[in-house]
């Protein structure tokens, strides 16, 4: 990557110092973009459970909140790509200035509309759209935004801290939206979200750029969709890691759908419950987001490992036979799924060529939400036709299966077989390298 203008002067830690597990925050400007997006993170919270339970007393039905999440994420499966060419091109501190601003204007329309009570399930269906206009956008020059912050050698430390944040502000948003849903209405919940944005959009004006070290940026040209469909497909590490994000996004990022089903339906409870169950999972995440901030790289085969595990906490919730051992699960799904979501995407970020990151990360983001359009609608249907526990069932064995096929195609790819060994003082379940066969593909 080429360093920006002024990038002597950028408070990097030195090459041989260890990474720590706060390592970032002894870069200024990524200090600042934290601080604001701790803000914001807690009312793009309050704002879900806000809009999910809204939408589930207009309507009565989890498919529904499965819409919601489908208008939502379908701009980023039918333009997901173009925003990262945008994010490719032009200036993502000012792209982000942009994306902010109109994300606090949804905000607080949906608050008013609230307010006035002539709220309808269509109105929200438009502003989730609109919303997911925006995350085209905003997604691939947030992420990519975050190494012009810190550089390479600090983004996985980075990519962790700000989902430790978002998955930190999961803690008290859902809970706080719980009790002022009960208290005062969803409104207020909207109004909160929509004055959050105020706090990154001061800390992006706030950032001095000439400690910025952004990659050089790629000129207006044809076919540039293409060229990053073609570097992705011509790398398997690459191409087979999005694709179990990509069924692992579709089918098993759904906990909306199925916590507020599990809340009504099975433990026949009110908002607060619901709040309290995504605080809970939120938990989980936030430990593993700071377990992870501490490793300074991952193989291939511990992202796919997480995955798996993804799958089995998902399918173990969905038997749990009480409330209290539904709860205690809760932080296992939240450790798996952002350890998962972490790895890849670092992973992803790190090996690829500066100058495609942006395409890269957006097919990587247009597959890990754009695929909710189909998988949202589906499991919600799955989940009002056959209850509960059949829906996150479902979701969890095709993530589990998913995460079995890649690891086995990764293997096959990088000349390893399947060595299964019972002895005694032996016994694993392990790749090894085939005889005569080098690895060619990272595992």
């Amino acid at each position: 990557m080429s360093p920006g203008p002024g990038a002597d002067s950028a408070p990097a830690p030195l090459t041989t110092e260890k990474i720590s597990t706060f390592s970032s925050f002894r870069v200024r400007n990524y200090r600042i973009h934290y601080l604001g997006s701790a803000v914001s993170n807690i009312g793009t919270w309050m704002q879900r459970i806000a809009q999910d339970w809204l939408v589930h007393e207009l309507t009565g039905s989890a498919a529904a909140v499965g819409i919601t999440m489908a208008l939502q994420f379908l701009p980023m499966l039918l333009f997901g790509l173009y925003g990262g060419v945008l994010a490719d091109r032009l200036d993502k501190r000012r792209l982000l200035l942009g994306t902010q601003f109109a994300l606090g204007i949804t905000g607080l329309t949906l608050a008013v509309l609230t307010f006035t009570g002539v709220v309808n399930v269509w109105h929200v269906y438009a502003i989730a759209f609109v919303v997911g206009l925006v995350t085209v956008v905003d997604n691939p020059a947030r992420q990519t935004f975050v190494s012009d912050m810190v550089g390479p050698r600090l983004l996985r430390n980075a990519v962790s801290l700000n989902s430790a944040n978002f998955q930190s502000a999961r803690l008290v948003g859902p809970a706080v939206a719980g009790v002022m849903i009960s208290a005062v209405g969803s409104g207020w919940a909207f109004l909160v979200n929509g004055l959050s944005f105020a706090a990154p959009i001061v800390g992006l004006l706030m950032m001095r750029t000439s400690e910025l070290n952004p990659a050089v940026r790629t000129p207006r040209g044809k076919g540039q969709l293409r060229e990053g469909l073609r570097y992705v497909g011509g790398r398997p590490d690459l191409l087979w890691l999005i694709v179990l994000v990509g069924f692992i996004g579709t089918f098993g990022f759904n906990a909306a759908i199925w916590l507020v089903a599990f809340t009504d339906t099975v433990f026949h409870s009110e908002a607060g419950t619901y709040g309290l169950l995504n605080s809970l999972m939120a938990a989980g995440s936030v430990a593993g987001a700071l377990v992870a901030a501490r490793r300074g790289s991952r193989r291939m085969r511990f992202t796919v490992a997480a995955g798996a595990l993804f799958g089995v906490a998902l399918t173990a919730a969905s038997l749990a036979p009480a409330f209290w051992v539904f709860a205690l699960v809760m932080p296992l799904v939240g450790v798996a799924s952002l350890t998962f979501q972490v790895t890849a995407n670092s992973s992803i970020q790190l090996a690829s060529d500066p100058a495609m990151r942006g395409r890269v990360i957006s097919l990587f983001m247009m597959v890990f939400v754009g695929g909710t359009p189909i998988g949202g609608p589906l499991m919600g249907w799955v989940t009002d036709q056959f209850g509960a526990r059949v829906g996150m069932a479902s979701g969890g064995l095709v993530c589990l299966l998913a995460a079995m096929g890649v690891a086995l195609v990764l293997a096959r790819i990088g000349g390893l077989r399947l060595e299964i060994s019972l002895r005694a003082g032996r016994r694993r379940v392990a790749f090894v390298p085939r005889e005569g066969d080098k690895l060619t593909a990272p595992a």
